[in-house]
């Protein structure tokens, strides 16, 4: 499909660069892929809104502060985003990174990170780096705790606050190793799941690490030229298990967030449409037309023109609805992205 087609216009004033007050205080754009009815709530409300018993599966990986100050031993700055671990032994660890300095960073470059060296190894296609610490991931880790920040994305052009260590994580956050977070996620409170349960509703997690690709455009004129990043997940048993009960009993299997839809739909593709519990990776790009084996509905925010995550949303209910949802929480002066308001897209069952 042409890019074009996922492209839209939006006023820079609409890019929420901070959380609303209350985690549940932001507004809920209800869109109902079958009707085309578009409703506007509130998010504390999500409870009332779903249907009956549905079951809720999110995301619980941790964002951790993967962006480092670092400088080269000539004293020249560097910023550092840590992606993923790679490798761990007793006395080294190695990471991929993305890096940004005046200079390009080449093959056997040397950083000095806090107090840890680090050596360029590799470089990758999508500009990254490969770095060796000359410490193992522990020691390494505490460095980062220390002096690492909240890896904000980009489009929230301000410095990090205190209150982003809080804000850009979910209250349900264990896992720790994504460099964004499941921003779908972010609404939730431990009150509006308590709500949620008393609705008769199920609530259930898989661990999906977010990396920066989440943030790259399509630059490719044709979306299915677009290559993802590969990212890696971990399907509890639990929520196999929910899944089944839920398909049995005719219940919708709403996902909190793209990601958690990624990390259910990219491990069912493996397992010819059925889920199976443990680990794995996936580099699925879901565009229109395309077949969900396990998700039916949607809590997600408001994501980039040209994005993959526009492209996922559509797939699930419909290029043109969504684009005409967009249009409408434009209107009505909705806060966009990470930060910002939410779309609940009604289940479409088969």
């Amino acid at each position: 499909m042409d890019t074009d087609l996922f492209d839209y216009a939006l006023p820079a004033h609409l890019i929420a660069s901070h959380p609303p007050l209350e985690r549940d205080g932001g507004r809920l754009l209800v869109a109902d892929p079958v009707t085309g009815a578009i409703a506007h709530e509130r998010i504390s409300d999500l409870a009332a809104l779903l249907p009956p018993r549905s079951l809720l599966i999110a995301n619980d990986s941790r964002v951790f502060p993967a962006r480092l100050a670092a400088r080269r031993p000539t004293g020249g700055a560097v910023e550092v985003l840590l992606v993923r671990l790679e490798m761990d032994a007793a006395d080294t660890c190695e990471w991929t990174a993305l890096c940004r300095s005046a200079k390009p960073l080449r093959i056997g470059s040397r950083l000095l990170i806090g107090d840890v060296e680090a050596t360029v190894t590799a470089s990758g296609e999508q500009g990254d780096r490969r770095l060796r610490m000359n410490c193992g991931a522990a020691g390494f880790r505490d460095v980062v705790a220390q002096i690492g920040a909240v890896p904000l994305p980009p489009y929230i052009q301000r410095p990090v606050e205190e209150a982003d260590k809080e804000r850009y994580q979910t209250v349900y956050a264990k896992h720790e190793g994504s460099v964004a977070a499941p921003t779908a996620g972010l609404h939730l409170t431990q009150a509006l799941i308590d709500a949620l349960f008393a609705e008769g509703h199920e609530l259930q997690f898989v661990t999906l690490h977010v990396g920066p690709g989440t943030f790259r455009p399509i630059t490719a004129g044709v979306v299915e030229q677009h290559a993802m990043d590969v990212e890696y997940y971990d399907i509890p048993r639990a929520t196999v298990e929910a899944v089944f009960r839920a398909r049995s009993e005719g219940r919708p299997v709403i996902a909190i967030g793209t990601t958690a839809v990624r990390a259910l739909e990219g491990c069912a593709a493996q397992h010819g449409g059925n889920l199976a519990a443990g680990g794995g990776s996936t580099r699925m790009f879901i565009v229109p037309p395309f077949s969900f084996k396990v998700v039916n509905g949607l809590l997600t925010n408001f994501h980039l023109p040209r994005s993959t995550l526009l492209c996922l949303v559509s797939a699930l209910a419909g290029r043109e609805f969504i684009l005409r949802c967009y249009e409408e929480a434009i209107a009505r002066s909705y806060r966009f992205y990470s930060y910002g308001d939410a779309m609940l897209v009604l289940p479409v069952m088969s």
